[in-house]
């Protein structure tokens, strides 16, 4: 088995080749390297613009890059699904409960223009015919990393890709020791 070796800001990131299938690769035109100089690129990045706390989280979830996508997933183990992901991160990083939902984190979040986006900013887009039906949390230089859907794993995607400029319903910041970000919804 080959291992993909990241060398990031103080710490080694290892990621199996099979969290990159190699069909995905070649239809994206990237190799194990590529892919390892495009990752790497985004922790320097994230190191460079992004507080501590931001940089820690982005770290922790570059490791679960590959990660299988699961329904109603909470858990680095079985899977996340997309809110189930950026939840699970926010309490482990900074020990923050956020709502269930992609919406409800929406709703409990404080609004920001794109423009001010920095790594560990919630990002929202509309994959299911209504708003805030998806969420990631932006890494910097325009990607977000997330739990796509069923039959992918947590990935790396480009907000400037057709796709998801469509799909884009806004940007968030949870604010820190906010009392609407400590309480989970119970729905």
């Amino acid at each position: 088995m080959h291992w993909l070796i990241i060398f990031s800001l103080s710490s080694v990131l290892t990621i199996p080749a099979w969290a990159f299938p190699a069909e995905e690769n070649s239809a994206r035109g990237l190799t194990e390297r590529s892919l390892a100089s495009q990752i790497g690129g985004q922790l320097n990045h994230v190191r460079d613009k992004a507080s501590d706390q931001a940089t820690g989280m982005v770290e922790q979830a570059m490791k679960l890059l590959g990660v299988p996508y699961r329904r109603g997933g909470t858990s680095e183990v079985t899977g996340f699904d997309c809110s189930g992901f950026v939840r699970h991160l926010y309490e482990k990083s900074l020990g923050q409960i956020l709502p269930r939902r992609a919406v409800d984190q929406a709703r409990a979040t404080e609004v920001i223009a794109r423009e001010e986006l920095q790594p560990g900013d919630l990002v929202f887009f509309n994959t299911m015919r209504r708003a805030f039906s998806h969420v990631g949390i932006y890494v910097g230089d325009g990607k977000f990393i997330h739990a796509p859907r069923t039959g992918k794993s947590v990935d790396i995607s480009d907000m400037r890709s057709a796709y998801w400029q469509k799909r884009f319903n806004g940007a968030r910041r949870v604010p820190v020791n906010s009392d609407n970000a400590k309480h989970e919804n119970p729905n």
